[in-house]
């Protein structure tokens, strides 16, 4: 599942306007004692639709709720998603 998070706009050292729209994606992982929620982030550029997915990397809504607002308020692009991923990591 993936759940719309925000869009931003904003211009590129070249001057080129770029959109990007972010997304929570979520997938329910279970064992046979308990299932939980596992969290991750994909960001699609507009109107090109390039995008990255990096599915599953966290249970805690907190710690996804910290990289989204992380993702959105600098306005990371596709390009650059597994570079701040593996730096919050």
């Amino acid at each position: 599942m993936e759940i719309k998070i925000a869009t931003r706009a904003c211009r590129d050292p070249e001057g080129a306007d770029r959109t990007f729209t972010y997304y929570l994606t979520v997938d329910q992982e279970e064992s046979p004692r308990f299932a939980c929620e596992n969290y991750g982030v994909r960001i699609v550029e507009e109107p090109e639709r390039n995008s990255a997915c990096l599915p599953g990397l966290t249970t805690s809504a907190a710690r996804i709720d910290q990289l989204m607002t992380l993702l959105v308020d600098n306005r990371v692009g596709p390009a650059g998603l597994a570079d701040i991923v593996a730096d919050w990591l």
